[in-house]
């Protein structure tokens, strides 16, 4: 499987606070090893699909990663929170 990061990702993630940082850093992990079969997802963790190759990945109800899923190529799109994703994919 490739993973990639986005500039788009990039962006979003540079401003935010250290420890918003770390927190979308260990999801990101956590979703690389669930993909590669190695984890389940912790509690209070969730994947879902948006649209036919758009998802998402949230811990709790205010942090979310927008992610690309293409058979064995994910590319992170957006870390946010939900009205930040909403209006991303209003565009």
């Amino acid at each position: 499987m490739k993973y990639e990061f986005k500039s788009s990702f990039d962006r979003s993630v540079k401003s935010l606070p250290s420890e918003t940082k770390q927190e979308i850093k260990e999801l990101c992990i956590a979703l690389i090893d669930n993909l590669s079969g190695e984890k389940e997802l912790s509690v209070g963790m969730g994947l879902k699909n948006l649209r036919k190759n758009i998802w998402e990945i949230r811990k709790g109800s205010k942090l979310r990663i927008l992610f690309r899923w293409r058979s064995d190529h994910v590319e992170f799109v957006l870390a946010g929170t939900h009205d930040e994703i909403k209006r991303y994919l209003q565009r």
